[in-house]
């Protein structure tokens, strides 16, 4: 059975673990995949001459079409079978004269399909570096970043209302030279997180090769010490910045042992020292927090003749990656069917795609501004994001008979009319001189020219001229002329005519001279 294909997020991380010339089996252990399935996409990268950079920068859904997802991981007997004997042999090293050679002669002797004697003390190896981690971590400058939230609150006051509004603290750390950052958003959100991780790289003047998230909800979807699920949203935001997210172990505080201090820090030289001042908003919060977080880092470390500014300064800041061009906007994903008129629905707007593609589904990926819908790994609609109900169509998504149904405008109608006749012509100015809605008199103009059609054309021009004489506009009204040959008789008769004439007409000098005599 075909296992889940890897979401292309990523796979782009996978590619910039190898960029950076990382091994596959370290990439397998960083992105928790199989060797296997590093392996397959690297030798598709190399066969298919794809070029790296180009890939990086796809949208997920271009990227997926370029490659395919491989085949789960192959679950080896031989593992199954020595994957339930390691507690065992981790207990027997522990006696005296018992070595590895002589648990594997006995391994070998039980299970004679078994490992060899590399990969048997291989895999038991591993399971002794689980068990005892080092607790001593040299990093490399520009290498990594961690990141958390403090686990207590600071707050300001709404200067209308008196309410004290908690805030959470984003701390970050550069592990070399220990340079902190920190900065106080409303939650611990995506949206928020994200934030303060774009103003960290801002402030820091630069981009490290890792990211390390502690385990919370906005970095991780699901915590797990082997195969932690990344949120999609932060790998799109270190995709976009060209850096590895690489999460610490779940209830693992030594894993990013710096920032935790950090944050103990912070407690003292943030907290303590802004416990007796009043703020009225999160801008002027901030403002205070980054003037003691820069007095911290410009303070001497104990037992160094520097600070962590001028280390970070000299060793660390110049090996930082450069800043994207552009800042990240928070993308999300959705699935929808193409309706029968063209559209997809969207939160309530609906955007257009070829109508071809009627009846099939679509990926779409949105942010705040813009939507962007793709089919079969290409691109195939882009929109400015709608907040309000209704539709957003492009013509040339639409079929003819939609696009002329677009089209449709009182130049459009007179144009036509034009070709037809200028009794027609004069007709149809006459009808939008009226003040109606607009789609009312398209209707109208439709159904004359369906008349126009099927009527001999010196009859209907006969007709226009009686409509226009005596200002009708109404379609019914022209097609009962023409249905009652009424059009001659009409135009025959004078509006002089109309009136019956006769010689007992009284003027006003008869009103005047009854009115003397009386």
């Amino acid at each position: 059975m075909a296992g889940k294909p890897r979401p292309m997020s990523q796979i782009k991380q996978l590619l910039r673990l190898h960029r950076q010339g990382c091994s596959i089996k370290a990439i397998a252990r960083t992105l928790s995949i199989s060797k296997n399935t590093v392996k397959s996409y690297l030798v598709k990268l190399q066969t298919a001459s794809f070029n790296t950079e180009e890939l990086l920068i796809l949208e997920d859904p271009v990227l997926e079409s370029r490659f395919h997802s491989g085949n789960p991981a192959y679950k080896d007997p031989r593992y199954i079978h020595l994957k339930g004997k390691l507690e065992y042999f981790s207990k027997e090293l522990k006696r005296v004269g018992v070595t590895k050679k002589l648990l594997w002669e006995e391994y070998i002797a039980s299970f004679p399909q078994g490992y060899a004697y590399s990969q048997f003390c291989f895999h038991l190896h591993q399971q002794l570096v689980a068990r005892k981690p080092t607790s001593v971590l040299t990093h490399e400058p520009a290498d990594k970043l961690f990141v958390d939230f403090a686990g207590k609150q600071i707050s300001y006051t709404d200067r209308q209302t008196g309410e004290i509004i908690h805030c959470q603290l984003f701390v970050a750390c550069l592990p070399f030279s220990d340079y902190a950052f920190a900065i106080a958003v409303p939650s611990q959100t995506v949206s928020d997180f994200l934030y303060a991780l774009s103003r960290c790289l801002e402030a820091i003047g630069g981009v490290p090769k890792v990211l390390v998230p502690d385990n919370l909800k906005a970095a991780i979807i699901k915590a797990d010490r082997y195969e932690p699920e990344v949120n999609r949203s932060l790998e799109d935001f270190a995709n976009h910045y060209g850096m590895a997210v690489v999460p610490a172990r779940a209830a693992k505080p030594r894993d990013k042992g710096l920032v935790e201090n950090q944050v103990k820090l912070l407690y003292t030289r943030v907290y303590a020292k802004l416990r007796n001042r009043i703020f009225f908003d999160l801008a002027t919060l901030n403002e205070a927090i980054s003037e003691k977080v820069r007095e911290h880092n410009q303070t001497r470390m104990q037992n160094k003749n520097y600070c962590r500014e001028e280390r970070y300064l000299a060793a660390e800041k110049p090996l930082l990656s450069a800043l994207p061009p552009k800042p990240f906007e928070l993308k999300y994903y959705a699935e929808a069917k193409v309706a029968s008129n063209g559209h997809v629905s969207l939160l309530k707007h609906f955007y257009s795609v070829p109508y071809s593609l009627i009846g099939s589904r679509v990926k779409v990926i949105y942010t705040r501004t813009m939507v962007y819908i793709y089919a079969q790994g290409k691109q195939v609609g882009i929109h400015l994001r709608s907040y309000s109900g209704g539709y957003s169509s492009t013509k040339e998504h639409l079929s003819s008979q939609n696009q002329a149904w677009l089209n449709r405008s009182p130049e459009y109608y007179l144009e036509r009319a034009r070709y037809k006749s200028e009794e027609l012509h004069r007709l149809f100015e006459l009808v939008f001189q009226q003040d109606r809605y607009p789609e009312q008199l398209y209707r109208t103009c439709d159904g004359l020219l369906r008349l126009s059609r099927n009527t001999d054309p010196e009859k209907f021009s006969r007709v226009c001229r009686v409509a226009i004489e005596n200002r009708i506009c109404s379609y019914k009204s022209i097609q009962k002329i023409l249905e009652n040959n009424m059009a001659i008789h009409l135009e025959e008769e004078s509006p002089e005519q109309s009136l019956p004439v006769h010689t007992n007409i009284r003027g006003k000098e008869y009103y005047t001279q009854s009115t003397i005599n009386f």
